[in-house]
C-alpha cells in the first residue's frame, strides 16, 4: 500500500504520466493504470481523506477482490511436497493453476500465502528440510544420574539425540560419557533405529566430531569420517556459533528434555541399561505425540517422507577405529604403536605414516593408500614383520637357520660341525651364533677344510667356542701339534715375582 500511495501522489499532485510513475517506483505499467483507474471508480482525490490507514485504503480500492472466495492450497500438503528431491514452489503452483483454472492466485501471490503461513511455525521449521537428507545430532545439556547399587556413587549419563530434519524423528540414547567410542557407537545405534542412513549428519562442534573448528573448513574427527564414509554418508558440523544452522537439534534436544528425560527424574537407575529401557518407552511417546500446527505425529511424517529416502544400512557393521596420524617410520621399518612395532617397506624409512587400528587389526597409510595390514599385538617390546617388507640382505639373512648351518658345517668335518652346534646351544637366541658359525667356515677359503676341521677338535678339545679362538688356532699353527703336544706345559723361569706352592700353605 505504500507503493498504491505513491503512485496516487505522483498522478494526482505531480501530474506525470503513468509510465513514468512506472520506472519511478519499479513496477509495471499496468498496475499503474489499474491502481489509477481503481481510485477514479472509488472517487479518491489527493491527497486522501484525513486519517485513512493502509488497511482502509485496500480495503476500498481491493475489497471486492479479497472478498472474492478464492480456493487456498493445502499448506500442509505444499510442505511435504517441496521436501521431495526436485519439486519447486513452481511446480506446485503449476499444478495448483491446473487444478483451479478459472480461480487461481497468481504465482507471486501463491508464494507469499506459503511464506506467510511457514514463517508462523516455529523458528526450526524455518529451514527447508529435503526428504530423508539431513540428521541434526547432539548431546542435551541435561543428564541421568546413575547410582552405583553397591558403593552408592553417583554418575551421570550423557543423553545423546538424534533428530531427521523433515519429520522431526527422534532418538535418543544414554551414554557414560561424550568419548569418541560411545558418539561413534550411538551413531550406528541411530541409524538402526532409523532403519536407514541420512545422506548428511549436522552435529554440533563438540571433539568427538570434529577436531578444530572453522567456519569455513572444519577438520573432522577422522574416526568420525571413517565411520560416515562406512555408511555412505558425510558430515557437514554446524558453524561456530550459529545456532540456526542447527535449529532442528537445538529443538529435537529440547523435545527429549521436556518428554523423555524430565518425566524420569524421579526414577533412580542402576545402570546405563536401565535407563535406555526408559529412555525407549519415552521416545515411543514423543514419536507418536501430534505436533502443533501439522496435524501429524513424527511418526507418521518419517514413515511417509524420511524413511523410504534414506540410504540403506550396510550389511556389515562399523567397527570402532582409532587414528594416529603423522607417525614416523623408525630407520629399521617399523612403526610403534602401544609399544609395539609393526614393519612397513623399508623404503618408507623416516616417512610420515598414518596408522588406523581397531582391537583386531594394524593398518597403515602412506599418502592415503594402504600399505601394510597386521594384526593387533598387545606384546609390549615386540615386533610383527612381513617378510616382504626386509631388504634383500635382511631376507637372506633370515633363510639360515641352526640345522642348515650344522649341516653346512659337516660338510667340512664331523669336528666342525660339533663345535657351530655347540657355538649355537651357547648362546641366548640361535640367531645370535651364526655369524662366529659362518666366520670359522668360510676360514676354510683361506687355510682349506683340513686345517679348519683340525682346527675345530683343537678348539673342542681346549673348550674355545669361537670364531676367534679358531682363528687364533689357525694363526699360531696349533692345529698342526699332534694330539699331547699342546698340553706340554713349559718351565716357568725362575722370578722374584713368582710365588712357590709354599706361599699358599
Amino acid at each position: 500500500m505504500r507503493k498504491t500511495r505513491e503512485i496516487l501522489r505522483l498522478a494526482f499532485e505531480v501530474k506525470i504520466p503513468a509510465r513514468q510513475i512506472a520506472r519511478s517506483l519499479h513496477v509495471s505499467p499496468t498496475t499503474v493504470g489499474n491502481c489509477l483507474e481503481r481510485a477514479r471508480e472509488a472517487n479518491l482525490t489527493w491527497p486522501l481523506p484525513e486519517g485513512m490507514e493502509d488497511g482502509d485504503l485496500e480495503e476500498l480500492l481491493y475489497g471486492e477482490e479479497k472478498e472474492r472466495d478464492r480456493p487456498l492450497p493445502d499448506m500442509r500438503y505444499l510442505r511435504k511436497e517441496l521436501s521431495r528431491k526436485g519439486v519447486t514452489l513452481m511446480l506446485l503452483w503449476e499444478e495448483y493453476r491446473e487444478s483451479h483454472p478459472g480461480d487461481h492466485y497468481s504465482y507471486s501471490q501463491f508464494c507469499r500465502i506459503y511464506q506467510d503461513w511457514a514463517g508462523s511455525l516455529e523458528i526450526s521449521m524455518h529451514q527447508t528440510h529435503k526428504a530423508g537428507e539431513k540428521a541434526f545430532i547432539d548431546f542435551a545439556g541435561q543428564t541421568i544420574p546413575v547410582v552405583d547399587p553397591r558403593t552408592g556413587e553417583i554418575t551421570e549419563a550423557q543423553v545423546f539425540v538424534a533428530a531427521m530434519g523433515f519429520s522431526s524423528y527422534t532418538y535418543a540414547e544414554a551414554c557414560p560419557s561424550q568419548e569418541l567410542p560411545n558418539w561413534t557407537r550411538a551413531h550406528a545405534n541411530a541409524f538402526a533405529f532409523f532403519e536407514g542412513v541420512p545422506h548428511i549428519l549436522t552435529s554440533d562442534n563438540l571433539k568427538s566430531g570434529v577436531t578444530h573448528p572453522c567456519r569455513y573448513e572444519p577438520d573432522i574427527n577422522q574416526t568420525y569420517a571413517d565411520m560416515a564414509a562406512h555408511y555412505g554418508c558425510c558430515v557437514m558440523p554446524a558453524r561456530v556459533r550459529k545456532a540456526r544452522d542447527k535449529a532442528k537439534a537445538e529443538s529435537a534436544v529440547l523435545q527429549a528434555e521436556r518428554w523423555v528425560i524430565a518425566p524420569l527424574r524421579n526414577r533412580t537407575f542402576h545402570s546405563i541399561a536401565e535407563v535406555n529401557e526408559a529412555i525407549a518407552e519415552r521416545l515411543e511417546f514423543l514419536n507418536n505425540r501430534k505436533m502443533k500446527d501439522l496435524d501429524a505425529s513424527r511418526r507418521e511424517l518419517f514413515e511417509e517422507i524420511d524413511k523410504p529416502a534414506l540410504l540403506p544400512i550396510p550389511e556389515h557393521p562399523y567397527e570402532f577405529a582409532e587414528w594416529k596420524p603423522g607417525r614416523t617410520a623408525n630407520i629399521d621399518y617399523h612403526v610403534e604403536l602401544d609399544h609395539h612395532y609393526y614393519s612397513v617397506h623399508y623404503r618408507l624409512i623416516k616417512e610420515k605414516v598414518d596408522v588406523r587400528f581397531t582391537s583386531h587389526t594394524v593398518e597403515i597409510f602412506h599418502k592415503g593408500r594402504r600399505v601394510a595390514s597386521h594384526m593387533r599385538s598387545f606384546v609390549k617390546g615386540g615386533y610383527t614383520t612381513l617378510d616382504e617388507h626386509r631388504p634383500a640382505s635382511h631376507k637372506a639373512h633370515l633363510e639360515w637357520s641352526p640345522s642348515r648351518i650344522i649341516s653346512w658345517a659337516g660338510e667340512t668335518g664331523p669336528a666342525t660341525a660339533e663345535l657351530v652346534a655347540e657355538i649355537i646351544r651357547r648362546k641366548p637366541h640361535p640367531e645370535m651364533g651364526y655369524r662366529s658359525c659362518l666366520g670359522i667356515i668360510r676360514l676354510g677359503t683361506k687355510y682349506g677344510e683340513e686345517r679348519i676341521e683340525a682346527a675345530a677338535r683343537r678348539a673342542l678339545e681346549c673348550g674355545a667356542f669361537s670364531y676367534k679362538s679358531v682363528k687364533s688356532i689357525l694363526e699360531t699353527g696349533m692345529d698342526r701339534l699332534k694330539d699331547g703336544e699342546a698340553g706340554d706345559a713349559l718351565p716357568l723361569p725362575e722370578h722374584d715375582n713368582v710365588r712357590g706352592p709354599d706361599y699358599y700353605n
